[in-house]
């Protein structure tokens, strides 16, 4: 039995990439569902949000997109920063949020990042070579040289103060005592290979703060860049976790 309202996936970018991450996962479920992801504000081709770049803020920024593309229901696609911004909104209840899938999320707790980290970040600012770099430290699968370039060009497109934002307070922000408000079917995707955010960050941060029964589905020899590195995993992902929700 169908739904009468289409499900439509909202994807949200990682930090310093764009909503073009997601066309490759966009393309395989074009059949069944339309995927849409919007550049973040201060990132890609966006402008800062209305609100500035705090988490709520940027939910406030997702919110109205979905309004605006009068989307029904939907599920929250949140990768790495991404899957911050999608827990706010997710507690917030939004009519249509049928549930939330996130791909190596920041947890809703502070992210885990020494302070020495943060400041390498800062300093790498729109910087070519560090760009590269980041670029080996987050993938681990090989990828065609096209989203190799692309995914460095994100990187040396994100503006000042959405980059400084997020590593100085955004990831910082605590909304753990919110998580009780999320009310609808979750579902968590890692790489085993990720050196951003590991298996065991998602396990004891993000996961205990989720509904019960909520996966932690793990993919080998993947690293942070989820949507890029695993398209088809993660499209698989979803079209499981949409048959979950259509009946929930």
């Amino acid at each position: 039995m169908s739904t009468a309202t289409p499900l439509t996936f909202i994807g949200l970018h990682y930090w310093a990439g764009s909503g073009r991450a997601f066309d490759a996962v966009a393309g395989l479920l074009s059949s069944d569902y339309p995927l849409l992801a919007p550049d973040l504000g201060g990132f890609g081709n966006a402008p800062a949000p209305p609100g500035g770049f705090t988490v709520d803020a940027y939910a406030d920024a997702v919110a109205a997109f979905i309004a605006e593309k009068k989307v029904g229901r939907y599920v929250l696609v949140g990768h790495s920063m991404g899957g911050k911004i999608a827990l706010a909104l997710a507690a917030r209840q939004p009519a249509g949020l049928a549930g939330v899938a996130l791909l190596s999320p920041s947890p809703p707790t502070p992210e885990p990042m020494t302070e020495q980290d943060r400041k390498a970040s800062q300093q790498a600012y729109g910087k070519p070579v560090e760009a590269e770099s980041t670029f080996r430290k987050i993938t681990a699968r090989p990828l065609a040289p096209k989203l190799h370039r692309q995914i460095v060009a994100d990187n040396l497109r994100s503006t000042r103060a959405a980059w400084d934002a997020w590593l100085l307070h955004g990831s910082r922000e605590n909304l753990s005592s919110r998580m009780c408000d999320v009310q609808v079917p979750c579902t968590i995707l890692a790489g085993d290979q990720d050196a951003i955010m590991s298996p065991s960050v998602h396990g004891l941060e993000t996961l205990p703060l989720l509904p019960d029964g909520t996966p932690l589905e793990i993919i080998g020899g993947a690293g942070h860049l989820l949507p890029y590195e695993a398209p088809e995993e993660v499209a698989a992902l979803l079209r499981r976790f949409a048959e979950r929700v259509k009946v929930a």
